[in-house]
């Protein structure tokens, strides 16, 4: 064998070697309960991305990192260029606002800030779940689900969530679109990372 033959042949093997197969989609699960307990059993996560909300006549575009340690859900919302931005803790009862100027609002204050700069009540306690793909388990819920066994569609406490894309996470699907809608409010959340 020549030695231009050998080179070839190495050059060849190292190209095969350093093909990867993109990784499939995550094997079903055995049900929906199950993946749903999981999913709901799930307190620590990070999710950046963006929202678009519309509340009557008003609407807005932020960035979003959400980030959930147990019980705590934390969430900082950022306008274009940093404008406007909002810091919020809570854990499913007691809430704190941090709002662009430095201010720290709790309890009701923070609750009234945040619906006077959204336009509406956030459901915080449940957006928690909704954002992994799964109902609050807290309240009655109507689920419609695809061939893979993931939600596209959930009404729960007055509110219609539509999930319009999924991603694969580590070996499992998660949300990559989705839009809740309530009375004359409409959120759309475009997740850019997930980090679960």
């Amino acid at each position: 064998m020549s030695r231009a033959t050998l080179v070839a042949l190495l050059g060849l093997a190292s190209l095969i070697g350093g093909c990867r197969t993109l990784p499939g989609p995550p094997a079903a699960p055995e049900s929906w309960e199950a993946r749903r307990a999981a999913l709901q059993g799930r307190d620590h996560f990070q999710v950046k991305g963006r929202v678009a909300i519309a509340a009557g006549q008003e609407g807005f575009t932020a960035s979003l990192h959400w980030a959930q340690s147990g019980a705590q859900s934390t969430l900082a919302l950022d306008g274009p260029l940093g404008v406007g931005g909002m810091h919020v803790t809570s854990d499913g009862t007691a809430l704190t606002l941090v709002n662009a100027r430095g201010e720290r609002l709790d309890s009701d204050a923070a609750r009234a800030e945040l619906r006077t700069r959204l336009g509406f009540d956030v459901p915080l306690a449940s957006l928690r779940f909704w954002i992994l793909g799964v109902p609050d388990p807290s309240a009655p819920a109507v689920e419609v689900l695809d061939v893979e066994r993931r939600l596209t569609s959930l009404q729960q406490n007055e509110w219609q969530i539509d999930y319009a894309d999924y991603v694969v996470v580590k070996g499992e699907w998660l949300p990559g679109r989705m839009t809740l809608h309530r009375a004359d409010v409409r959120v759309r959340l475009i997740v850019d990372h997930w980090d679960s």
